[in-house]
C-alpha cells in the first residue's frame, strides 16, 4: 500500500474516532457506522488483492470520511448550512436554493456513485481484461444501482423493527415519501457523472 493510501486511510480512521466523542445518538450512529467499518475493512482487503489507483482509493476514502460525518448527525441533522454561514459571514445555501429539508443525505448518495464507479470499473477490467472501458463502466453503473437498491431494502427492513419515530430518525426521510427513489436516482447520476473522459479513458 502506497504512502498516499496509508495517509488517506489514517485520516478516515481519525475522523471516524473523532465523530464518536460524546455521541448524541450512539445507537443510531452505531447502526450507520456498521457500513463504515465493513467498508473500510473491505477497502483494505480489496486493495491488497486488486490494487486500486491512488486517485480511486482517495475518492473512496473521501466518501467514507463524509459518511462518518453524516453518521454523527444521523444524516438529517448535519449542520452544513450553519457551517457555510460561519465560513461566508452569513450566506445561507438553504435560503439561496429554497431548501425545505436537510439535503446532506442527498450529497452522500450522489457521492456514492461518483466515488465508487471509477474504482468498480477498473476492478471489472482487472478481473475481465476483455471488457472495454465502456462495457466495464456500464457494469459499474449497474453495480451502483443494484447496491443502492439493496441498501434501501436494508433500511426498510430495519425500519420495520423500530417504532415509527425511531424509524423516521434512522432513515432520515424527513417526511419525503420519495426519499428512497431520490437517493437511488442520485447515486445513479453520480455514477454516470464519473464517465471516463477522453479517448484513452473510453477505450
Amino acid at each position: 500500500m502506497s504512502l498516499v493510501k496509508k495517509s488517506a486511510l489514517a485520516v478516515v480512521l481519525l475522523v471516524f474516532a473523532l465523530t464518536w466523542i460524546a455521541p448524541t445518538s450512539p445507537f443510531e450512529q452505531g447502526m450507520h457506522s456498521v457500513l463504515t467499518v465493513v467498508g473500510l475493512f473491505w477497502l483494505w482487503r480489496h486493495d491488497r488483492r486488486w490494487p486500486l489507483r491512488d486517485g480511486h482509493f482517495l475518492a473512496i476514502c473521501g466518501f467514507m470520511l463524509t459518511h462518518c460525518i453524516a453518521a454523527r448527525w444521523l444524516y438529517s441533522y448535519v449542520p452544513y448550512d450553519r457551517w457555510i454561514q460561519w465560513l461566508t459571514g452569513g450566506w445561507s445555501l438553504d435560503r439561496a436554493l429554497g431548501f425545505q429539508r436537510n439535503h446532506f443525505d442527498r450529497l452522500i448518495h450522489l457521492l456514492y456513485g461518483l466515488c465508487f464507479a471509477p474504482a468498480v470499473r477498473e476492478y471489472f477490467r482487472q478481473r475481465w481484461p476483455a471488457l472495454s472501458a465502456r462495457q466495464a463502466f456500464a457494469l459499474a453503473v449497474a453495480a451502483v444501482m443494484c447496491t443502492s437498491l439493496i441498501y434501501e431494502w436494508i433500511e426498510w427492513a430495519i425500519a420495520l423493527t423500530m417504532s415509527p419515530q425511531d424509524a423516521e430518525s434512522y432513515n432520515g426521510q424527513q417526511g419525503d415519501v420519495w426519499d428512497a427513489h431520490t437517493d437511488m436516482f442520485l447515486a445513479t447520476l453520480g455514477a454516470l457523472a464519473a464517465w471516463p473522459r477522453g479517448k484513452r479513458g473510453a477505450r
